[in-house]
C-alpha cells in the first residue's frame, strides 16, 4: 500500500490495518522458525507497511503536512 492510499483512509481503518498486519507478522515470524517461509522478504514488506501507517497516524496527531485527525 502506498502512502497516498494510506492518507486516503480514516484513522480507525488504519488502526485496524496495523492490527491485522502485526498479527500476520507475528504468525510469519513463528512459521519461519518452525517450517520456514516460501517468501521470506514478505516480513520486510509488512514491517515497512506498518511503519508507514504509524508514521502517517503520527503526522495526523501532530498536525504535520496540514492533515488533521479524522
Amino acid at each position: 500500500m502506498k502512502a497516498k492510499e494510506v492518507r486516503g483512509k480514516e484513522d480507525a481503518e488504519l488502526m485496524f490495518d496495523v492490527e491485522q498486519l502485526e498479527k500476520e507478522l507475528h504468525g510469519m515470524r513463528f512459521r519461519s522458525l518452525v517450517d520456514g517461509l516460501q517468501n521470506p522478504c514478505r516480513i520486510r514488506h509488512i514491517r515497512r507497511e506498518v511503519a508507514r501507517i504509524k508514521t502517517i497516524i503520527n503526522e495526523r496527531k501532530q498536525g504535520i503536512r496540514g492533515q488533521e485527525s479524522r
